[in-house]
Protein backbone atom coordinates (compact mmCIF):
# COMPACT_ATOMS: atom_id res chain seq x y z
CA UNK A 1 0.00 0.00 0.00
CA UNK A 2 1.48 3.13 -0.66
CA UNK A 3 2.10 6.45 1.70
CA UNK A 4 -1.11 8.07 0.71
CA UNK A 5 -3.45 4.93 0.70
CA UNK A 6 -1.86 4.69 4.26
CA UNK A 7 -2.38 8.33 5.17
CA UNK A 8 -6.33 8.00 4.36
CA UNK A 9 -6.56 4.91 5.94
CA UNK A 10 -5.35 6.03 9.29
CA UNK A 11 -7.49 9.44 9.04
CA UNK A 12 -10.55 7.14 8.22
CA UNK A 13 -9.89 5.52 11.57
CA UNK A 14 -9.34 8.71 13.88
CA UNK A 15 -12.66 9.85 12.88
CA UNK A 16 -14.54 6.50 12.31
CA UNK A 17 -13.76 5.12 16.26
CA UNK A 18 -15.60 7.82 18.17
CA UNK A 19 -18.65 7.64 15.95
CA UNK A 20 -18.89 3.62 16.16
CA UNK A 21 -17.87 3.68 19.44
CA UNK A 22 -20.57 6.34 20.37
CA UNK A 23 -23.43 3.15 21.04
CA UNK A 24 -22.35 4.24 24.59
CA UNK A 25 -24.34 2.92 27.66
CA UNK A 26 -27.64 3.55 27.69
CA UNK A 27 -30.53 4.86 29.96
CA UNK A 28 -34.27 3.55 29.24
CA UNK A 29 -35.71 4.96 26.01
CA UNK A 30 -39.54 4.82 24.69
CA UNK A 31 -41.26 3.64 21.82
CA UNK A 32 -40.91 1.02 19.27
CA UNK A 33 -37.41 0.26 18.47
CA UNK A 34 -35.84 2.75 21.07
CA UNK A 35 -33.20 1.83 23.05
CA UNK A 36 -33.60 1.18 26.20
CA UNK A 37 -34.24 -1.52 29.18
CA UNK A 38 -36.04 -4.16 27.27
CA UNK A 39 -33.36 -3.32 23.83
CA UNK A 40 -29.73 -3.14 25.56
CA UNK A 41 -27.10 -2.29 23.46
CA UNK A 42 -24.37 -2.99 26.21
CA UNK A 43 -22.76 -5.80 26.72
CA UNK A 44 -23.03 -6.66 22.93
CA UNK A 45 -20.53 -7.67 20.21
CA UNK A 46 -21.96 -5.72 17.48
CA UNK A 47 -20.42 -6.44 13.97
CA UNK A 48 -20.93 -3.48 11.10
CA UNK A 49 -22.66 -4.73 8.66
CA UNK A 50 -22.27 -1.29 6.32
CA UNK A 51 -22.53 2.30 5.54
CA UNK A 52 -25.06 4.37 3.72
CA UNK A 53 -24.34 7.79 2.72
CA UNK A 54 -25.15 10.07 -0.41
CA UNK A 55 -27.46 7.31 -1.85
CA UNK A 56 -24.13 4.76 -1.35
CA UNK A 57 -24.43 1.52 0.91
CA UNK A 58 -20.83 -0.03 1.27
CA UNK A 59 -20.33 -3.31 2.56
CA UNK A 60 -17.86 -3.32 6.05
CA UNK A 61 -14.87 -5.19 6.09
CA UNK A 62 -14.96 -8.69 8.19
CA UNK A 63 -14.10 -8.06 11.59
CA UNK A 64 -15.44 -4.46 12.20
CA UNK A 65 -17.60 -4.35 15.71
CA UNK A 66 -17.83 -2.78 18.83
CA UNK A 67 -18.86 -3.60 22.06
CA UNK A 68 -20.13 -1.41 24.50
CA UNK A 69 -19.56 -1.93 28.60
CA UNK A 70 -19.52 -0.23 31.56
CA UNK A 71 -19.32 2.97 30.17
CA UNK A 72 -16.59 2.02 27.68
CA UNK A 73 -16.88 1.47 23.55
CA UNK A 74 -14.18 -1.14 22.21
CA UNK A 75 -13.59 -2.82 19.04
CA UNK A 76 -12.26 -3.36 15.91
CA UNK A 77 -12.15 -1.00 12.31
CA UNK A 78 -11.61 -4.30 10.34
CA UNK A 79 -7.63 -3.13 10.86
CA UNK A 80 -6.93 -0.60 13.80
CA UNK A 81 -8.59 -1.66 17.33
CA UNK A 82 -10.33 1.47 19.47
CA UNK A 83 -11.70 2.13 22.72
CA UNK A 84 -13.78 5.19 24.36
CA UNK A 85 -15.46 6.76 27.51
CA UNK A 86 -18.98 6.08 25.67
CA UNK A 87 -22.60 7.71 27.08
CA UNK A 88 -26.20 7.78 25.99
CA UNK A 89 -28.71 10.02 26.80
CA UNK A 90 -31.83 8.61 25.59
CA UNK A 91 -31.70 7.43 21.88
CA UNK A 92 -28.89 10.00 21.36
CA UNK A 93 -24.99 8.51 21.83
CA UNK A 94 -21.76 10.14 22.11
CA UNK A 95 -18.50 9.45 23.18
CA UNK A 96 -14.77 11.00 24.56
CA UNK A 97 -11.18 10.49 25.11
CA UNK A 98 -11.28 8.10 22.09
CA UNK A 99 -7.73 6.18 21.63
CA UNK A 100 -7.25 3.81 18.44
CA UNK A 101 -4.39 2.10 17.21
CA UNK A 102 -2.98 3.39 13.92
CA UNK A 103 -1.43 0.72 11.80
CA UNK A 104 -2.78 1.15 7.69
CA UNK A 105 -3.74 -2.37 6.59
CA UNK A 106 -4.70 -3.38 2.87
CA UNK A 107 -7.48 -5.06 3.95
CA UNK A 108 -9.46 -3.08 4.60
CA UNK A 109 -10.94 -0.80 2.47
CA UNK A 110 -10.00 2.89 2.40
CA UNK A 111 -13.34 4.13 1.03
CA UNK A 112 -15.37 2.40 3.28
CA UNK A 113 -13.53 4.29 6.32
CA UNK A 114 -13.69 7.16 4.41
CA UNK A 115 -17.06 7.23 3.96
CA UNK A 116 -17.97 6.25 7.49
CA UNK A 117 -15.39 8.98 8.68
CA UNK A 118 -17.65 11.62 6.37
CA UNK A 119 -20.67 10.25 7.43
CA UNK A 120 -20.39 10.03 11.12
CA UNK A 121 -17.35 12.63 12.12
CA UNK A 122 -18.78 15.35 14.92
CA UNK A 123 -22.16 14.55 14.26
CA UNK A 124 -25.15 13.53 16.81
CA UNK A 125 -26.58 9.47 16.14
CA UNK A 126 -29.78 8.10 16.82
CA UNK A 127 -30.21 4.94 18.08
CA UNK A 128 -33.01 1.86 17.07
CA UNK A 129 -32.97 -1.58 17.31
CA UNK A 130 -34.87 -4.11 15.90
CA UNK A 131 -34.72 -7.40 17.46
CA UNK A 132 -30.64 -8.77 16.68
CA UNK A 133 -29.83 -5.37 14.86
CA UNK A 134 -28.88 -1.93 15.13
CA UNK A 135 -29.07 0.95 13.32
CA UNK A 136 -27.54 4.61 14.01
CA UNK A 137 -28.43 7.42 12.04
CA UNK A 138 -26.84 10.93 11.73
CA UNK A 139 -29.22 14.06 11.20
CA UNK A 140 -27.92 13.78 7.71
CA UNK A 141 -29.59 10.37 7.35
CA UNK A 142 -26.35 8.76 6.33
CA UNK A 143 -26.68 5.01 8.38
CA UNK A 144 -24.40 2.90 10.09
CA UNK A 145 -26.37 -0.65 10.26
CA UNK A 146 -24.93 -3.24 12.75
CA UNK A 147 -26.16 -6.79 13.93
CA UNK A 148 -25.78 -8.70 17.15
CA UNK A 149 -22.65 -11.50 16.87
CA UNK A 150 -23.63 -14.91 17.49
CA UNK A 151 -21.37 -16.99 19.59
CA UNK A 152 -19.60 -19.90 18.11
CA UNK A 153 -20.88 -23.45 18.59
CA UNK A 154 -18.98 -25.01 21.46
CA UNK A 155 -19.15 -28.66 19.52
CA UNK A 156 -18.45 -28.79 15.71
CA UNK A 157 -16.07 -25.71 15.73
CA UNK A 158 -12.11 -26.51 15.95
CA UNK A 159 -10.78 -24.04 18.45
CA UNK A 160 -7.33 -22.83 17.93
CA UNK A 161 -5.60 -22.57 21.51
CA UNK A 162 -4.00 -19.42 21.86
CA UNK A 163 -2.66 -19.97 25.22
CA UNK A 164 -0.57 -21.10 26.41
CA UNK A 165 0.46 -21.70 23.05
CA UNK A 166 0.55 -19.18 20.53
CA UNK A 167 2.00 -20.29 17.28
CA UNK A 168 -1.29 -22.08 15.94
CA UNK A 169 -0.44 -25.63 16.44
CA UNK A 170 -2.93 -26.47 19.12
CA UNK A 171 -6.01 -27.26 18.37
CA UNK A 172 -9.65 -28.67 19.65
CA UNK A 173 -12.50 -29.91 18.41
CA UNK A 174 -15.35 -31.50 20.25
CA UNK A 175 -18.20 -34.08 18.84
CA UNK A 176 -21.37 -33.38 20.87
CA UNK A 177 -22.53 -36.89 19.35
CA UNK A 178 -19.55 -38.94 19.97
CA UNK A 179 -19.24 -37.56 23.15
CA UNK A 180 -15.32 -37.02 22.65
CA UNK A 181 -12.69 -34.30 21.80
CA UNK A 182 -10.04 -34.35 19.79
CA UNK A 183 -7.41 -32.76 18.21
CA UNK A 184 -3.56 -31.63 18.65
CA UNK A 185 -1.13 -30.30 21.41
CA UNK A 186 1.18 -28.48 19.37
CA UNK A 187 3.03 -31.34 18.81
CA UNK A 188 1.13 -34.59 19.78
CA UNK A 189 -2.53 -35.57 18.39
CA UNK A 190 -4.70 -36.43 21.18
CA UNK A 191 -8.08 -37.77 21.90
CA UNK A 192 -10.18 -38.14 24.84
CA UNK A 193 -14.28 -38.34 26.40
CA UNK A 194 -15.72 -35.40 26.64
CA UNK A 195 -19.22 -34.68 28.59
CA UNK A 196 -20.72 -31.38 28.49
CA UNK A 197 -23.40 -30.55 30.99
CA UNK A 198 -24.17 -27.43 32.78
CA UNK A 199 -21.19 -24.82 31.78
CA UNK A 200 -18.88 -27.70 32.31
CA UNK A 201 -16.73 -29.97 30.50
CA UNK A 202 -15.47 -33.56 31.79
CA UNK A 203 -12.29 -34.51 30.08
CA UNK A 204 -11.47 -38.36 30.07
CA UNK A 205 -7.74 -39.41 30.40
CA UNK A 206 -5.97 -38.41 27.00
CA UNK A 207 -4.94 -40.81 24.51
CA UNK A 208 -1.76 -39.00 22.51
CA UNK A 209 0.47 -40.32 19.81
CA UNK A 210 4.40 -40.11 21.20
CA UNK A 211 6.13 -37.84 19.06
CA UNK A 212 9.02 -36.08 20.58
CA UNK A 213 8.84 -31.93 19.21
CA UNK A 214 11.43 -28.80 20.76
CA UNK A 215 11.31 -27.68 23.90
CA UNK A 216 9.05 -25.08 23.44
CA UNK A 217 6.15 -27.24 22.33
CA UNK A 218 6.45 -29.90 24.50
CA UNK A 219 6.23 -27.26 27.63
CA UNK A 220 3.07 -26.01 26.06
CA UNK A 221 1.93 -29.52 25.31
CA UNK A 222 2.49 -30.51 29.58
CA UNK A 223 0.25 -27.43 30.05
CA UNK A 224 -2.52 -28.36 28.17
CA UNK A 225 -2.67 -31.96 28.85
CA UNK A 226 -3.45 -30.46 32.80
CA UNK A 227 -7.02 -29.89 31.75
CA UNK A 228 -7.88 -33.85 30.67
CA UNK A 229 -8.98 -36.23 33.43
CA UNK A 230 -11.49 -33.70 35.28
CA UNK A 231 -14.06 -31.18 35.28
CA UNK A 232 -13.10 -28.18 33.01
CA UNK A 233 -15.50 -24.54 33.56
CA UNK A 234 -16.27 -23.17 30.11
CA UNK A 235 -17.27 -20.36 28.56
CA UNK A 236 -18.01 -18.75 24.75
CA UNK A 237 -17.80 -15.19 23.97
CA UNK A 238 -18.47 -14.71 20.01
CA UNK A 239 -15.15 -16.72 18.65
CA UNK A 240 -13.54 -17.12 21.65
CA UNK A 241 -13.65 -20.03 24.15
CA UNK A 242 -12.09 -19.85 27.84
CA UNK A 243 -11.48 -23.53 29.56
CA UNK A 244 -10.76 -23.29 33.26
CA UNK A 245 -9.66 -26.39 35.23
CA UNK A 246 -10.04 -26.51 39.10
CA UNK A 247 -6.23 -27.11 39.15
CA UNK A 248 -6.39 -23.56 38.21
CA UNK A 249 -5.26 -24.37 34.16
CA UNK A 250 -6.74 -21.51 32.18
CA UNK A 251 -6.90 -22.09 27.87
CA UNK A 252 -8.10 -19.71 26.07
CA UNK A 253 -8.64 -20.32 21.85
CA UNK A 254 -10.20 -19.03 19.30
CA UNK A 255 -12.81 -20.18 16.71
CA UNK A 256 -10.90 -21.17 13.43
CA UNK A 257 -12.65 -19.48 10.05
Amino acid sequence: MDRQKQRMTLTAAAMLVPLLAACGSEKAGSGSGSVGADKPITGVRWNVDSVTADGRTQKAPAGAHVTIDKGRAEGSLGCNNFSAEATVDGDRVRLGKTRATEMACEGTPVAFETTLAKAFSDQELTAKTDDDRLTLTTGQGDTVRLTKAKDAPLAGTRWTVTTPSADGRAHLTFDEKKGTVSGRLGCNKVNAKATVRDGHITLGPPATTRMMCEDSLMDDEKKLLRLFDGKLKYGVDHQTLTLTSENGTSVRAVAER
